[in-house]
């Protein structure tokens, strides 16, 4: 017997006809079907038989009597002609079969505001999960509490406990979520104004996201410097601020407005060449991997892995500007020295320290910046598939 949808069970002139467990008359002579007896199996339990509408007892055939046979002659027409397609098992299972997984969608008609939004989960979920190592690093930095992570870590939990590594962290997501939300919406517009179209020769001879990099990187750092400076004095000088607002009341008190943007040079500088190389790194492995593998569509553990490949290039090589901003953040607490700009701190520091110090904290700077990035892109890409148009999947 054949597996298919449609299957004849007697080749008989009054044979049966059984259509997805549906009988039917089926006639030799004139190769139509009439639904002159139908019968629908229940569960798998019974067993219908025909019965020809042309027969002078259609109440009998063969002394056997179909169930509900009025019912179906009276109500259905006997000569009308019913076409019977075949579907194969697989193909109907095949079609019938639905994907298990939960898909989020949330609607945001606009798409500059669906970037925005993306952006400040993405930076908010990042900085959040590596919060802990990016107090390590700063106190590595800035030589408070130890020359190693090992000691400083230590130190931290002798002092603080496990509260002590989240510390400052709730205005480094303040700081982050908006930060990150300009970064992204300023790369994507930039990189998208400045992008040829397919057939159309490069607006500029440099690549497009290397420039669109830089002025995400500037924008999200001249808007948000004043939160970066308070979220690092009340992770050094722990006992000296009671809260955001009590921090940066008394730094403008003491210290007035231009303190709030001290050591803005070197992050300027320093997020020129970072930014610059990460969103072109990251945009340029995405190519890659576009073009060696044949996919479009790249997953999530792919982003993550891309985006922290394209953290540590960048990192590694703007790491001694960051060790600058950092020192004159910090000012004359504690008796430190002042240093007057970027290129005094650079030398200061190389003179006393030497290259070593231009790098003191590399290690824990990677281990949170390496992560950090990926994280940052994984939920980025994600968060712009799951905000959508109606019309658009992005």
């Amino acid at each position: 017997m054949s597996k298919g949808g449609a299957q004849m069970l007697d080749d008989k002139k009054d044979g049966f006809f059984s259509v997805c467990n549906l009988g039917s008359q089926w006639s030799l002579e004139q190769n139509n079907v009439y639904p002159g007896g139908l019968f629908a199996s229940v569960g798998q339990m019974g067993i219908g038989f025909g019965v020809s509408p042309d027969s002078p007892n259609p109440r009998d055939n063969g002394g056997i009597k179909a169930p509900f046979s009025d019912f179906f002659l009276k109500y259905l027409p006997s000569q009308e002609e019913i076409r019977v397609v075949g579907v194969a098992e697989g193909e109907a299972a095949s079609k019938t079969k639905k994907k298990v997984g939960l898909k989020l969608k949330i609607k945001v008609s606009n798409p500059s505001l669906r970037r925005l939004i993306s952006g400040a989960i993405a930076g908010a979920v990042s900085r959040t999960c590596v919060a802990p190592l990016e107090t390590i690093r700063t106190h590595l930095m800035v030589g408070s509490s130890g020359s190693s992570t090992l000691e400083v870590f230590n130190d931290i939990m002798q002092t603080d406990g496990w509260k002590g590594l989240f510390r400052g962290n709730f205005v480094n997501v303040i700081r982050v979520a908006p930060s990150k939300a300009i970064e992204l919406f300023a790369f994507d517009t930039v990189n998208k104004q400045l992008s040829p179209t397919p057939g159309e020769e490069p607006k500029i001879p440099i690549p497009s996201s290397l420039v669109a990099g830089a002025c995400a990187g500037v924008s999200s750092t001249l808007l948000t410097y004043p939160l970066e400076l308070v979220k690092t004095r009340l992770t050094i000088e722990k006992n000296m601020y009671d809260g955001i607002l009590d921090a940066f009341l008394k730094i403008l008190q003491k210290e007035g407005p231009g303190e709030l943007y001290r050591g803005l040079a070197p992050s300027l500088i320093g997020v020129i060449p970072y930014a610059a190389t990460n969103y072109f790194a990251y945009d340029t492995l995405r190519k890659v991997y576009r073009k060696v593998l044949k996919e479009e569509k790249i997953g999530n553990i792919e982003t993550l892995l891309i985006g922290s490949l394209a953290g540590a290039i960048s990192s590694s090589a703007t790491f001694p500007l960051e060790v600058a901003r950092k020192q004159m953040q910090v000012g004359a607490l504690n008796g430190r020295q002042v240093y007057k700009n970027v290129f005094h701190a650079l030398s200061s520091i190389l003179k006393q320290e030497g290259i070593h110090g231009l790098y003191k904290g590399l290690g824990p700077s990677c281990m949170k910046l390496v992560p950090a990035a990926g994280i940052s892109f994984m939920c980025y890409e994600a968060c712009k598939r799951i905000l959508v148009d109606k019309d658009e999947e992005m």
